[in-house]
């Protein structure tokens, strides 16, 4: 009698765990585990399939090579025996438009640009990121703990003529049909160091609409 009830129960669990089975085998979610679309690399210089009305990368590029023409041409640091020595970083340049922008990328590539481009008629000093390991590197060189290098030993680090600033502005207008309008200006202005005069000055703007909401990051 014992062992009938135990093969009953037996055969009671093998077919209720085979429905188990069975009921998970048709839940099953199929997944789509074939290759994405590859990454393409796109032109910096032209606007992409995803565009807004913020400040983006081709924008960055035109206002960049805008500046640096201006600059070489305005005759400000020709013709100089002494090569003047110049600021050129994000830390005055202030962002007050609606988009989000970082202002790294502009300063870096009109510094990068500039410098190619004068040819050693400009210095360029470093003020932000590079202050702490200049130094750090003419303590160990005046402790003793290394030489003075190959190339020359100075009282002090040098110092700047000119600096520039910048700001970035905007204006926004939106309708019911969610169609942005965004207009922006970016004001360069070069200081001099000395007397706080405005030696250079210049401006980049622009107009962009757009239908859909493109978050900048």
């Amino acid at each position: 009698m014992t062992s009938r009830f135990a093969g009953r129960a037996s055969a009671i669990l093998i077919a209720l765990a085979s429905s188990f089975f069975v009921g998970c085998a048709n839940n099953s979610v199929d997944y789509d585990n074939s290759k994405g679309k590859p990454s393409v690399y796109q032109d910096t210089n032209q606007a992409g399939p995803v565009q807004g009305v913020g400040i983006e990368s081709q924008d960055i590029n035109a206002m960049a090579d805008q500046m640096v023409r201006d600059i070489m041409s305005s005759g400000l640091f020709s013709g100089r025996a002494t090569p003047p020595r110049v600021v050129i970083d994000n830390e005055y340049f202030k962002n007050e438009s609606s988009s989000i922008v970082n202002t790294k990328r502009i300063t870096l590539r009109l510094r990068a640009l500039l410098n190619r481009a004068a040819r050693g008629k400009i210095i360029f000093i470093g003020r932000q990121d590079s202050v702490a390991m200049v130094e750090k590197e003419r303590e160990l060189k005046r402790s003793g703990m290394v030489d003075s290098g190959s190339i020359r030993s100075t009282k002090a680090t040098a110092g700047a003529d000119y600096r520039l600033m910048g700001t970035i502005t905007s204006g926004d207008i939106s309708n019911s049909s969610q169609m942005a309008v965004r207009e922006t200006e970016i004001f360069f202005q070069m200081y001099d160091l000395e007397y706080n005069s405005i030696v250079w000055e210049n401006f980049y703007d622009m107009k962009k609409a757009a239908q859909d909401d493109i978050m900048y990051r």
